[in-house]
């Protein structure tokens, strides 16, 4: 991609220096080890920066080819996949989940005793985390090793099909491993493994040839390292499983949280996006399935458990939830200058992304600190962005 001076493309090259300071009193403080930065518009990149460290206690600087663990930014590749499905007549957006998936059929449901589902699961709640299904951190969920990184995603439904769900079904929104279960869907409907369908039909047409499931070990020295907050203050580097495992070839494909990728190849992601579904001559979606994608299927109902409980500092009044994205509905209520239209979402190790539509723009934060929203970050980065915005 071209890079120009930011007053090229409207930005003032002396106001992105508040996010340059921003950035750097981060490193300064010891609140992050490193981070990249990148802002493009009109399909040119004007800021691209690294801060600190990619590992502290290597000693090596952050470069613009580390790679990062994007947990949760593998959603909204996960949903790119399967709405490509989707274009080619596999499933309706209402279709019960049953009719692909038959183990996700009569679950019951948690309560004081446990309940009958009332209504069919559909694949359009599986997108939007209003299926009833927990993350993780559920305690049945924990004991039962959804998430084993050397099980498939076939594996987890088996696991899953003996575990109540939290709700009924469209009741409300439930963070989670939802997007596992979209993932699983690309398996079922294209006869693939998620993993070899991301790279033959996504991955390698947009060129993104640092992004995968694991590193290997010829890129190991470009993973970035993992820190969390320090007892006492300060960070200190991560090293258990949840981390541990992206170093080596794993089976199980999470869509809801598995990926590495690079501030490059992610940018390649998110231009297609902007572009309406489209990259360099290669075309995944149709304008109008990119657009269907990125505006909020959460009806009023729905909307306040969303509003409580989405991830970083962006679920609040004013948000809502697209097909495995997360849309901006007034940029008043929700305080931001992040303009309506606009599409995010950002991952357990803080990473952050956004397309902005109306103003051409797409904008990538890639750091690893545990958990996210431990700082303020990704709210100071888009007012920072916008301030410098002049045209």
């Amino acid at each position: 991609m071209e890079t120009v001076a930011p007053e090229e493309v409207g930005f003032s090259s002396q106001r992105l220096q508040r996010l340059n300071k921003i950035m750097q009193g981060y490193v300064d403080g010891g609140k992050l080890a490193g981070m990249s930065v990148l802002l493009a518009r009109d399909g040119k990149t004007f800021f691209s920066e690294c801060f600190g460290f990619a590992d502290r206690r290597l000693g090596r600087p952050m470069r613009e080819d580390n790679m990062f663990r994007i947990y949760s930014m593998t959603k909204p590749i996960a949903g790119v996949a399967a709405m490509m499905l989707f274009e080619e007549g596999c499933f309706q957006l209402d279709d019960p989940v049953a009719k692909y998936i038959p183990e996700l059929d009569h679950l019951q449901v948690r309560g004081p005793t446990l309940v009958d589902q009332e209504r069919p699961i559909t694949i359009r709640q599986l997108f939007t985390h209003t299926a009833g299904f927990y993350g993780n951190g559920d305690e049945a969920y924990r004991n039962a090793n959804l998430s084993d990184p050397d099980s498939t995603l076939g594996d987890m439904v088996d696991k899953l099909k003996r575990l109540p769900l939290s709700h009924q079904p469209g009741a409300r929104f439930q963070y989670g491993l939802a997007t596992d279960l979209v993932g699983r869907l690309v398996e079922v409907l294209s006869g693939q493994q998620f993993d070899v369908f991301l790279k033959e039909r996504i991955l390698d047409p947009l060129e993104m040839h640092d992004t995968g499931f694991y590193v290997s070990e010829d890129k190991l020295d470009r993973l970035a390292a993992m820190y969390g907050p320090r007892q006492g203050g300060g960070i200190e580097e991560l090293d258990n499983p949840q981390v541990a495992h992206f170093k080596r070839p794993h089976t199980f494909f999470s869509g809801a949280g598995g990926l590495v990728s690079t501030m490059p190849d992610y940018l390649r992601f998110s231009q297609m996006l902007l572009n309406q579904g489209a990259l360099n001559g290669v075309r995944l979606l149709a304008p109008r399935t990119v657009e269907l994608m990125t505006e909020n299927h959460l009806p009023d109902s729905v909307l306040p458990s969303y509003r409580s409980s989405a991830r970083g500092e962006m679920g609040r009044s004013g948000g809502g939830y697209g097909l495995a994205i997360g849309v901006v509905m007034d940029e008043v209520e929700l305080g931001t200058l992040t303009p309506k239209g606009a599409s995010w979402w950002g991952g357990a190790a803080s990473t952050f992304f956004w397309i902005d539509p109306e103003n051409d723009l797409v904008a990538i934060l890639m750091t690893q600190l545990m958990p996210s929203g431990t700082y303020p970050i990704r709210r100071e980065f888009q007012v920072t962005t916008y301030q410098a915005l002049m045209e």
